[in-house]
């Protein structure tokens, strides 16, 4: 039976090496019920590694990570997929789905071999793309999309998977600041009407800063600092992370720092 606890990840001592190389080192990490969390760091630091380190994409060792109280060695893919989504970095769709069924697929871990779709898992799908705003979308190919609208989408999809935490590999890479934004205030809204907890992997320090409850900052494999925004980003952190001075500003509006390289 799968257990709760009130963490919803829980990482201990984390090692992992890839190709001989100690990608992650001694990771040990917590993450509360409901909270967002972007992980971020320079590029090379571990933190999609971590990701797919918690998702069981990459073997890891018994008794360094729990999903809601879960040790994950000990979790069939189909119980894991219960727990935790996934939005990946690349979302491309090879074949011509339309939304609906992409949003669908959200709801495999619970449908059995050979089994249709029942009712609630329509119900649940039409609810997920409803809070995601594309049920307008709902017959549209996935592949005549635009970029937000496609996020949108796969975030539907992890909603339809009825997990408390989702987790996301560079959701805004790829998108303008308008449909950057969208995204952002979207999860945002998850954690706090939905009690989801939302961990991202993000690469703009001021996106990460303005939405984010904690921050994770890796750094060559390690947890350089973990906490509030304004606990982990100062000057010196950022001086010895990216070898560079910035301006930090406070953001009237958030009362969150605000970063400027100093060109």
């Amino acid at each position: 039976m799968i257990a709760k606890s009130k963490h919803s990840i829980m990482v201990n001592n984390l090692n992992c090496i890839l190709n001989d190389s100690n990608i992650l080192k001694d990771i040990t990490l917590s993450f509360e019920k409901g909270k967002f969390y972007s992980i971020v760091g320079p590029n090379g630091s571990g933190k999609t590694t971590l990701l797919k380190n918690i998702l069981k994409l990459i073997e890891v060792e018994k008794n360094t990570v729990f999903i809601e109280n879960n040790e994950i060695t000990k979790l069939k893919s189909n119980e894991l997929s219960k727990l935790v989504s996934y939005v990946p970095q690349n979302t491309n769709i090879e074949f011509n789905f339309s939304v609906f069924d992409i949003v669908m697929m959200g709801r495999n871990p619970y449908i059995k071999r050979f089994q249709a779709e029942s009712k609630k898992d329509y119900e649940i799908a039409e609810k997920a793309m409803k809070t995601t705003n594309v049920w307008e979308l709902k017959d549209r190919n996935i592949n005549t999309l635009s970029g937000g609208e496609r996020q949108r989408v796969i975030i539907a999809r992890a909603l339809a998977q009825s997990t408390d935490i989702i987790l996301l590999d560079e959701p805004i890479s790829q998108l303008d600041i308008h449909h950057q934004i969208s995204v952002m205030n979207l999860l945002k809204e998850l954690t706090e009407k939905m009690n989801i907890t939302v961990i991202t992997v993000i690469h703009d320090l001021n996106y990460a800063i303005q939405y984010s409850d904690y921050l994770v900052f890796l750094n060559n494999g390690k947890v350089f600092s973990c906490g509030k925004p304004d606990e982990v980003i100062t000057n010196e952190n950022l001086r010895r992370v990216y070898d560079m001075d910035f301006h930090i500003m406070n953001n009237p509006k958030t009362n969150k720092p605000i970063i400027l390289p100093d060109f």
